[in-house]
């Protein structure tokens, strides 16, 4: 545990470029234990924040009248596709401003090739500023975590253009369910290179166990109050 926090369009095409995962070899009563662990923390969290989520919803909505979630595809356990549900925090037109800023500033091209982010992007409305400040954006992906396509604890959720920038470390990325939060999450954030990232999965992944999802939750906290990384 000392190791892993010190390091602290198509479904068909993406398949394609992307090998096999190795069978997962964690015995069942694991498997269960923390199915369990996952279902029991989004129920609870979404019971607690059920008057929250209306309120989002509600603001999101009269904020420019476009819809209240935004569902992106992301590569889930063993390869799988899924699409992982947000609050929407950017403007409707986001494809179309993204493509027309990265063609016209060189920059910026190169910190979204480098990041897949951008530390100021003009897609994102001023409620989405607060809401992905505050990760409350990341609230319906507790849905995500109930269909089985989540869990409250893994990797983060990377989209196929991302794939090849793990290399080898893809295999372990594959052997667990992609986490609303993480190592990743509570060790800087966006404010760590894409490179530590790629490894804070794969170690996440290589030890993972219930007592240290356990402990990444509670490490969750801090990280979420203090905003750290966090655009």
């Amino acid at each position: 545990m000392s190791e892993v926090l010190s390091i602290g369009r198509d479904s068909e095409t993406i398949r394609e470029r992307i090998a096999p995962p190795p069978r997962d070899s964690r015995t069942s009563i694991h498997s269960v234990a923390c199915r369990v662990f996952d279902i029991l923390i989004a129920l609870g969290v979404l019971l607690f924040t059920l008057p929250l989520l209306i309120g989002v919803a509600i603001a999101v909505k009269l904020s420019d009248h476009g819809p209240v979630l935004f569902g992106h595809h992301r590569i889930g356990a063993g390869g799988r596709i899924f699409r992982c549900w947000k609050f929407r925090s950017m403007v409707v037109d986001a494809d179309a401003r993204l493509a027309a800023l990265l063609q016209a500033d060189p920059a910026a091209e190169r910190e979204w090739a480098r990041d897949h982010k951008l530390r100021r992007d003009p897609r994102i409305t001023r409620l989405g500023e607060f809401l992905r400040r505050s990760s409350l954006d990341e609230l319906p992906q507790l849905f995500n975590v109930l269909a089985g396509e989540m869990s409250i604890v893994g990797p983060r959720p990377i989209v196929a253009a991302e794939a090849p920038k793990y290399g080898a470390r893809l295999q372990s990325y594959y052997r667990v369910r992609p986490g609303i939060t993480g190592l990743w999450q509570v060790s800087g954030r966006n404010d760590t290179s894409y490179r530590r990232r790629v490894a804070l999965d794969a170690v996440y992944a290589r030890n993972k166990t219930l007592a240290l999802d356990v402990k990444i939750l509670l490490l969750t906290i801090p990280a979420v109050l203090l905003a750290k990384g966090s655009y």
